[in-house]
């Protein structure tokens, strides 16, 4: 399972980007609640050892486990809906009894990742074919589903997105793509408008006011829309360097509590106020480039499954950053998902750092390494 490589072929700088932006996260978690900062670092460290180790493993080698990645991924998310604990009106966690807690959803993201690579990989030559793009669809399907019941509609715009990266990635035609998006973008604007409609099915009601908050903030101003424009408040008050970490400002949004899970959801707001523009920026220039470094891994990758693994996790993060910080900024209706290696949770961050493990060791194989 382990082999020998040569350590110059070790990716140290994306090592790097990925230390930066944790050490910032830690910072970052410890302001907006001290208590939790302890619990961050030894996510950081504890995914830090788990990524070193399967970077040097072979992934050629696990992925002859495909299928059990799958089966397990739709196992845990559908043991979500049976036996998961009900938090604010959603089921997303699975708590084990005196031992800890986790949100199968996040390693569900690596694992599926980890399945297309070895299936795309084996119907390559097929791939725009009516029998294995209804194959490739029919497996993603219980994974979204399953998801969007807990219900966690941020969550299963991403499944989708890097569903659409897989593809796209595993060789689907242009032509193909082109007449989805044909069908898709009339879709998705009747169902937009469907969903503004009275007594509509189709989401949830406090998701719908999520988007008539975002459309008209001033009129949900004491209701809906009260994070978000504070999260837009607290990131301009910062200004060019910010007010500093663990300031003890009167003024800080942060400090008021006028924002719910600043250490989670609305982290970025927490950076903007206490780091300003400029660390705002960095947060942003160090996830872009980790993401940009996976890509690069990704069209030098020894195999199509390389490719696949290496590309998959790079939209992860680039797609789930985005929309972190679009929540934050207010350019999109408010949906709780973490910044990447920034926000607390363990299970996001030990899921973030297998997955980077996996694109180490695809950057170990390269082809210009042999």
């Amino acid at each position: 399972m382990l082999k020998r490589y040569k350590l110059r072929n070790y990716d140290f700088k994306l090592i790097l980007l990925i230390a930066a932006v944790s050490v910032i996260g830690i910072l970052a978690v410890g302001s907006a609640d001290e208590s939790l900062q302890t619990k961050q670092i030894f996510g950081v460290c504890s995914g830090m050892v788990i990524m070193i180790v399967i970077s040097l493993m072979d992934y050629s080698q696990l992925l002859r486990l495909s299928w059990f990645y799958y089966l397990g991924s739709i196992g845990m998310l559908g043991a979500v809906l049976l036996w998961g604990e009900t938090v604010n009106g959603a089921k997303r966690w699975i708590y084990i009894p005196h031992l800890f807690q986790f949100q199968p959803s996040e390693f569900a993201k690596i694992l599926l990742i980890l399945f297309y690579a070895q299936f795309i990989m084996k119907y390559k030559e097929k791939i725009n074919s009516f029998r294995i793009l209804f194959l490739c669809v029919a497996f993603m399907l219980p994974a979204i589903v399953l998801v969007y019941k807990e219900p966690n509609l941020s969550t299963t715009i991403l499944y989708c997105c890097l569903f659409c990266i897989l593809m796209f990635v595993g060789g689907l035609s242009y032509k193909i793509i082109g007449g989805i998006l044909a069908v898709v973008v009339p879709c998705l604007t009747i169902a937009l408008y469907l969903v503004m409609q009275p007594g509509q099915k189709l989401i949830k009601d406090y998701q719908l006011t999520r988007i008539l908050a975002w459309l008209d903030p001033e009129k949900y101003a004491d209701a809906e829309a009260y994070q978000q424009l504070n999260s837009v408040m607290a990131i301009g008050s910062g200004q060019l360097w910010g007010k500093g970490l663990n300031n003890n400002v009167i003024a800080s949004v942060k400090n008021g509590n006028f924002i719910s899970e600043p250490e989670t959801d609305f982290i970025f707001a927490v950076i903007g106020e206490e780091l300003g523009f400029a660390g705002a920026c960095a947060v942003i220039v160090l996830l872009m480039l980790i993401a940009l470094e996976c890509f690069s891994i990704a069209r030098s990758a020894k195999d199509h499954a390389g490719t696949i693994i290496a590309a998959g996790v790079g939209g992860i993060i680039m797609f789930q950053s985005f929309i972190n910080i679009a929540v934050s900024t207010m350019l999109m209706p408010n949906t709780g998902i973490t910044l990447p290696f920034v926000s607390y949770g363990l299970t996001s961050l030990i899921s973030l750092f297998i997955g980077m493990g996996f694109v180490l060791n695809v950057r170990l194989q390269r082809k210009n390494n042999y």
